[in-house]
């Protein structure tokens, strides 16, 4: 006899659980971005070049060392930083100087940024340096339409040839 309203009991709490889920599926409402509104996205992950030049040890060198550790070559492995500049129609949006990764200063420097923008037409140019002189060796320029609520994301590969703009 008390399995009756054990029964009830849970039906009632599942439907109120169930009311809740449903209710937190739907509301509040997420707006990502403003009706008139697009953004534009950049994130990559680039690791830059080695700070210093690997050089050939000397036989006076080779000779101070220990037997196991006279290797002839030696590359230092601290790599540059990496600096993102994006000028959006003409005016500077993101500048970025991203550090390595890593203890030893060696891994990828690793960048993302947003910029809203409003929807329309936009000239974007972008350009990267990974040298240690900072002289900027990848530059890349785009117009695009952009729709409400579009996003726009700008990659970087090295291998590719540098920056890709991706809709």
């Amino acid at each position: 006899m008390n399995e009756l309203p054990r029964y009830a009991a849970q039906a009632v709490f599942y439907a109120a659980f169930a009311a809740v889920i449903g209710y937190f599926s739907t509301s509040p409402r997420y707006q990502h971005l403003p009706a008139d509104m697009s953004l534009i996205k950049l994130s990559f992950s680039h690791a830059g070049a080695r700070k210093l030049a690997c050089h050939q040890r000397t036989a006076e060198e080779l000779a101070k060392l220990a037997p196991n550790m006279r290797a002839t070559t030696v590359c230092p492995r601290e790599r540059a930083p990496v600096t993102v500049q994006i000028a959006i129609d003409g005016a500077p949006s993101i500048d970025v100087v991203a550090k390595p990764s890593g203890l030893a200063k060696d891994g990828a420097s690793t960048v993302y940024r947003r910029v809203p923008v409003p929807a329309g037409v936009h000239h974007v140019a972008a350009r990267l340096s990974d040298l240690p002189s900072g002289e900027f060796n990848y530059t890349a320029e785009s117009s695009v339409e952009l729709m409400p609520g579009q996003v726009l994301v700008i990659d970087f590969d090295g291998s590719k040839g540098g920056f890709q703009f991706r809709r």
